[in-house]
């Protein structure tokens, strides 16, 4: 640790000297669903510059929380990734965005990236809607492809080029939000051009009403 911001041995207070810069925390969660290169991040992160993104990659390298390395050829670029102890900070993270979305300060109008996205499936699925049904769906938004697998109660997602899809919804981040946590009707979201279906449409119907966004709380 090159500085302490807390003279604190509990263990939240190192937590927060690991990620409590600003951006270290949301650096990370575009981590979780696999390695990006430096420009991928900043797409994900449209108010982040270079230089802070620099900064932050090289905190966490040293924390032992992201590492670096090069893909093999064809793609031989190089990539950011989080280490094992690095991935368990996804209960974390998924805990923590639960949380502050009971806040009625929460705006869903502002950027919002297509990780953001995927992981709010994971963490604001209802699994009492999903029952047992099994269901594979694909998510395309901003040039990027997602694998939407639910089985047993429990949606797992990842960067995938969508074999087997049963269904695919294609559009822009933000575009989803209005009708998987707004209650818009899917045909109405094609009609508006907002989202696109192809494959199974019963799958994609019943796939957008499996969530649901917690309760706001009441603040005085």
């Amino acid at each position: 640790m090159e500085k302490r911001w807390y003279d604190d041995a509990c263990g939240a207070a190192l937590g927060m000297e690991f990620v409590g810069e600003r951006w270290a925390l949301l650096i990370m969660r575009e981590l979780l669903l696999g390695p990006r290169r430096f420009g991928e991040l900043r797409s994900g992160l449209p108010g982040l510059s270079a230089n802070v993104l620099t900064q932050r990659l090289a905190s966490l390298e040293r924390s032992g929380i992201v590492r670096r390395h090069r893909l093999p050829s064809p793609a031989n670029v190089q990539v950011y990734e989080l280490t094992p102890w690095g991935r368990e900070s996804e209960p974390v993270i998924l805990a923590l965005a639960r949380w502050a979305l009971r806040s009625p300060a929460h705006d869903p109008s502002l950027s919002f990236s297509p990780v953001s996205l995927l992981l709010s499936l994971r963490m604001l699925l209802v699994p009492e809607r999903a029952d047992d049904w099994r269901a594979a769906v694909g998510i395309r938004t901003d040039e990027e492809t997602f694998e939407a697998r639910l089985e047993q109660g429990e949606l797992k997602v990842a960067r995938g080029p969508m074999d087997g899809m049963e269904a695919v919804l294609s559009g822009t981040s933000s575009a989803f939000l209005p009708v998987i946590y707004g209650g818009m009707p899917l045909a109405a979201a094609e009609r508006a051009g907002m989202l696109r279906v192809e494959g199974n449409r019963a799958v994609a119907e019943r796939f957008v009403t499996l969530f649901a966004l917690p309760d706001k709380v009441a603040v005085e």
